[in-house]
């Protein structure tokens, strides 16, 4: 077994100290040793997107980074997409919108869909249609038939509030 490494994880905005081994991946860490379950762990292949999560600011694979590959960098978790408490606890515009525009079934893909797609409004607020379907299509999703998520994303692009948090 491999010895153990002290890290500290930056999680929506809170360190979090845990132990892993050198090989243990961004997805086990977030789920297991910080309690953030909303990231999902589908193929472990980087194929599906289940796990998607934000490193600073960019949608990453967490399956496929290993965590001691995070420190030092700010991931932000689907558990990060909605507003604090103290601030109303409101819904960021994309769960709203998922919400709204019945983009969701079985909910397995959704965390991974949302913060993919936080992350690119985020980063192109204008993205045109051609261009985010492009992205979205990335992930899997066996249930939707990914017209509502487009859909969903679509109204969060048009309101321009992709980056509202």
């Amino acid at each position: 077994m491999a010895q153990k490494m002290a890290i500290t994880l930056n999680v929506n905005g809170t360190g979090h100290d845990i132990l892993v081994e050198p090989r243990k991946t961004l997805s086990d860490a977030l789920r297991g040793d910080c309690g953030l379950t909303g990231t999902n762990v589908g193929c472990e292949h980087g194929v599906c997107g289940a796990c998607t999560v934000l490193l600073d600011g960019v949608p990453v694979r967490s399956c496929l980074m290993f965590a001691v590959q995070a420190q030092g960098g700010e991931l932000r978790t689907v558990e990060g997409l909605a507003a604090a408490p103290a601030n109303g606890g409101k819904l960021h515009a994309l769960q709203q919108a998922f919400i709204d525009n019945h983009a969701l079934q079985c909910g397995f893909c959704t965390s991974g869909f949302l913060m993919l797609a936080a992350g690119t409004l985020e980063q192109q607020p204008d993205i045109d249609d051609a261009s985010l379907r492009e992205v979205l299509s990335s992930n899997l999703c066996r249930c939707t038939g990914y017209q509502n998520i487009l859909r969903a994303v679509r109204q969060v692009r048009d309101a321009g509030n992709g980056g509202a948090r």
